[in-house]
């Protein structure tokens, strides 16, 4: 996120709330619960994931530091949570009560505009992964997800960008909308053209470029093509 939006981020830590603590693996809401929080992360990961009914999981984020989690049931009668938010690691939270949020929107226009400005950059971040994995498929939705991981995450290291969050090829399946195997498969044909590797644990991207040939990159730019 870059500091613009972070600025506007911290505004909403000048409004009354409370810190929540999680540890990794702890669910901080499920999907169909009664929504009463609008949440800000503070530290750590938080994954927002959706269940199909055949059991299937799919991830649509990971959300970092001054991301918002939750913002869907604002202004909603009977809000729920559509879908689950669980930590990848220890992780905080600053959470809002709806209400109290409402209150200080319908007081403060300019908080409110600021706050369209933050769900806004996080729509479009949406539309664009939608964008990956509906017109290029597996395909797309994988070699989109570790692109945007790199955006996000990535550091430069001698060979190529390494990816410090340590993730499970099943959570890139969850990510990509796909069986664990298939990932598996595709993770590695990439391996073997030398277009990514592991290092201790960890994913490096050593051909960048071919990604994003490969799936026709607009090169939106960080703030939209990110994990988050």
């Amino acid at each position: 996120m870059n500091e613009y939006m972070e600025s506007l981020v911290r505004q909403l830590y000048e409004l009354p709330g409370k810190v929540i603590a999680l540890h990794d693996g702890e669910y901080l809401f499920h999907e169909g619960d009664a929504a009463k929080y609008f949440y800000i992360v503070r530290s750590g990961h938080i994954f927002i994931t959706k269940y199909a009914s055949s059991g299937r999981v799919l991830s649509l984020r990971l959300a970092s530091r001054s991301s918002i989690i939750g913002e869907l049931p604002l202004y909603q009668d009977e809000p729920i949570y559509i879908f689950n938010a669980v930590a990848q690691c220890v992780s905080e939270v600053y959470a809002l009560e709806f209400p109290v949020l409402q209150s200080y929107l319908e007081k403060r226009p300019q908080l409110a505009v600021n706050l369209l400005k933050i769900i806004s950059t996080h729509m479009r971040k949406q539309h664009s992964k939608f964008r990956d994995l509906l017109l290029y498929g597996k395909k797309g939705a994988l070699y989109s997800t570790l692109i945007r991981l790199a955006n996000s995450y990535g550091k430069a290291v001698d060979g190529g960008v390494l990816i410090p969050v340590p993730l499970t090829n099943q959570e890139l399946a969850n990510y990509s909308a796909m069986a664990r195997e298939s990932l598996n498969r595709m993770l590695g044909e990439l391996k073997k053209a030398g277009v990514i590797e592991h290092r201790d644990q960890l994913l490096v991207i050593k051909d960048l470029a071919y990604l994003k040939r490969e799936i026709q990159c607009e090169n939106c730019g960080r703030e939209i093509c990110n994990i988050e």
